[in-house]
């Protein structure tokens, strides 16, 4: 049983999970412009209903995302290491799509470069992220650091620091074709599940700041090759732990909240 639940009564307990699941879902896939609300996400996961209106392009994304914490849990109560299998099934998970492309591989490292327009201010520049031949070398290191970084996070400084270097690493590596986003805010959050704190989740009215965080980040450093260091730390990457921090008061105030409702009812019957 993970940390932040222990001393809560099972109904306490399942509802709290429940409820970082949804909030968790909701936020990451909102942020990747899903169109479904907090309530309409928990009613699709809960229910296996789909929202009238509403594209069913939607409904798989959040249903992936949730069986993705689900996979992200079993990893957190397993006593061997992270593999690269592990974060291929994470891929497979939250890529719901039913259409095969040889180019666009589902549970698969890219096949071809990938690259976005960062803008800071006035600067606007095209950034390359890794070259598909790369790839499986950064990630192999990212991995390791990953696994370093799990077994070695105890305090809530060493858990934002964790997410935040294994977040801005994977998202500076951007290994698959798609779903980097995704896959990047739920397996940073290995270290701090593993720590015993509940999740960081990155709100969706944090957008704005939260892009603007890891391009500027990526305007600092050069685009990663076989040959980069992980994790190039700048003064970028000390404002991002900072804004992860800030997010983290979210899930913090729901495990609050039910250790309220714990104390309460321990209260009545004392």
């Amino acid at each position: 049983m993970l940390n932040f639940l222990k001393n809560l009564d099972k109904d306490i307990r399942k509802a709290l999970v429940a409820q970082l699941r949804n909030l968790w879902t909701h936020e990451s896939t909102a942020i990747e412009g899903n169109t479904l609300t907090l309530g309409e996400t928990a009613f699709v996961i809960e229910e296996g209903l789909t929202v009238s209106g509403k594209p069913l392009k939607d409904h798989q994304e959040v249903v992936g995302h949730a069986r993705a914490i689900d996979l992200l849990y079993d990893m957190v109560d397993r006593s061997s290491e992270i593999t690269e299998s592990d974060i291929l099934l994470l891929h497979k998970a939250v890529q719901t799509t039913s259409i095969f492309d040889v180019y666009k591989p589902i549970g698969g490292w890219k096949v071809e470069p990938n690259g976005t327009y960062l803008v800071d201010g006035e600067k606007q520049v095209f950034y390359e992220y890794a070259v598909p031949n790369d790839v499986p070398v950064l990630m192999k290191k990212w991995i390791d650091l990953l696994n370093i970084k799990i077994n070695s996070t105890e305090k809530p400084d060493e858990a934002i620091s964790a997410y935040a270097d294994i977040h801005i690493g994977f998202v500076w590596i951007h290994p698959f074709f798609d779903g980097n986003g995704r896959i990047a805010r739920l397996i940073a959050n290995l270290p701090v599940l593993k720590a015993g704190y509940p999740p960081i989740m990155i709100p969706k009215l944090k957008r704005r700041e939260y892009i603007l965080c890891l391009s500027r980040y990526s305007l600092e450093v050069n685009p990663p090759n076989r040959n980069s260091a992980m994790i190039p730390v700048n003064d970028k990457l000390i404002q991002f732990r900072n804004f992860c921090k800030e997010a983290w008061k979210d899930s913090m105030s729901l495990v609050e909240k039910a250790r309220k409702k714990q104390d309460e009812r321990n209260q009545r019957s004392s």
